[in-house]
C-alpha cells in the first residue's frame, strides 16, 4: 500500500499531429500538476485537499476546457460545471451552469461541506457562491478568443464541434455531429494517500455550441466521477455515452460485487461497456494502484506511485 495520484486534461480525437503551441503548455502544466500532487501528498495532505487543489490549477490554465478555458454554449456564453467526492465517506459535491465563478470544484466542496445537498445548479448556485464569498469575475473572463473562434466555426458548419478541434470544420462537411460531448480538454484528478483514503474531482466547461442548460457527465455521480472505499474515477469524454454507460461507479461496482483487480475493471469498462471512440478515464485504488485506459485516440494524462513510477502521456 502508498500513495497514488492521476490526473487528466481530457480524452477525445487529439489529432497525432497537434501543433506543438498547443500540446507542449498542455504537457508543461500536467507535469507541473502532478509534481504539486506529489509535493502535497508527501507533506500529509488529505487526498480530497490534493484533488481540489490540482484541478483549481487547471481551471486557471487556458488551455484545458474548464475555469478559464471553457468553451461557449449556443448563446456565446459558458456554463461550468464540477464535481468532488471523498471516498471515505461518499460525501460529494457538484455544481453546473456557472458563469462566474472563477473555481468551480471549490464551490463544488463548498456544496458538499455546507449545504445539506449534493447537487446546485444555475441560478441558485450562483447565489450560494456569493453567501459563501467565493472568488467570481465578470463572465467575460472566461470568453478567450480562441473559444469565440471555436464557436464561430461550429455555428457556420451548424454542429457541435469536438473541442480543441484544430482544423477549420467544413461548411459542407457531412458528416454526423458528434454524439454529445468529446470534452478533450476537461481536467480531473484522483488521489490515494498511504492509508488507503481515496478522493476524485472532475470540472469541465462542456462542449462548443452545447444547447443552453446542456449537463455533462463531470457533474453526475457515478457517470464522470465517482469514489468509495476501495477505489476513485474521474472520466473524460462523450457525456451521454459516459452517463449511459455509468462509467465511474461501474469501475467501482465491478471491483466490489465481482473481484476484479482495478485493471481489470476499469479495462472491461472501456473496452466492453463505453462505445468505442467516446470514453478515458483515470483511476486509483485503495491499495496505491493507477490505471489511465481510454477507447479514443488520446488522452492528455498523467501519474506517479509512491514506489516511483511516473508517466506522462498523451497517445
Amino acid at each position: 500500500m502508498g500513495w497514488a495520484i492521476a490526473l487528466h486534461g481530457g480524452a477525445g480525437d487529439i489529432p497525432k499531429d497537434l501543433p506543438p503551441e498547443l500540446r507542449q503548455p498542455r504537457e508543461a502544466s500536467l507535469r507541473y500538476c502532478l509534481q504539486m500532487a506529489v509535493d502535497a501528498l508527501k507533506a500529509q495532505k488529505s487526498p480530497l485537499d490534493v484533488v481540489e487543489l490540482v484541478v483549481r490549477e487547471l481551471e486557471n490554465n487556458p488551455y484545458f476546457n474548464a475555469g478559464r478555458g471553457s468553451v461557449l454554449t449556443n448563446n456565446g456564453t459558458v456554463e461550468m460545471e464540477a464535481c468532488i467526492m471523498d471516498g471515505n465517506t461518499k460525501n460529494c459535491g457538484a455544481v453546473s451552469g456557472l458563469t462566474t465563478v472563477v473555481n468551480a470544484i471549490s464551490l463544488a466542496r463548498l456544496v458538499m461541506e455546507k449545504t445539506p445537498h449534493i447537487y446546485l445548479a444555475f441560478e441558485g448556485v450562483e447565489a450560494f457562491a456569493r453567501e459563501q464569498g467565493v472568488e467570481t469575475t465578470d463572465s467575460s473572463h472566461f470568453i478567450t478568443p480562441q473559444n469565440i473562434e471555436r464557436l464561430k466555426q461550429a455555428k457556420e458548419a451548424n454542429k457541435v464541434q469536438v473541442d480543441y478541434n484544430t482544423r477549420p470544420i467544413p461548411k459542407d462537411d457531412k458528416t454526423p455531429a458528434p454524439r454529445g460531448d468529446t470534452q478533450l480538454g476537461t481536467v480531473g484528478c484522483v488521489a490515494v494517500d498511504s492509508f488507503g483514503h481515496l478522493a476524485t474531482a472532475t470540472s469541465t466547461g462542456g462542449l462548443v455550441n452545447k444547447m443552453v442548460g446542456r449537463i455533462g457527465d463531470t457533474p453526475i455521480i457515478g457517470a464522470g466521477t465517482y469514489a468509495n472505499k476501495l477505489c476513485a474515477v474521474s472520466a473524460t469524454g462523450q457525456g451521454e455515452a459516459i452517463i449511459r454507460a455509468t462509467v465511474a461507479r461501474d469501475v467501482a461496482a465491478l471491483m466490489e460485487y465481482k473481484g476484479l483487480s482495478l485493471k481489470e475493471a476499469a479495462d472491461y469498462v472501456i473496452e466492453e461497456s463505453a462505445p468505442k471512440g467516446t470514453t478515458g478515464l483515470i483511476a486509483v485504488s485503495a491499495i496505491g494502484e493507477v490505471t489511465m485506459p481510454f477507447n479514443t485516440t488520446g488522452m492528455f494524462r498523467a501519474c506517479a506511485t509512491e514506489d516511483g513510477h511516473t508517466e506522462l502521456a498523451i497517445w
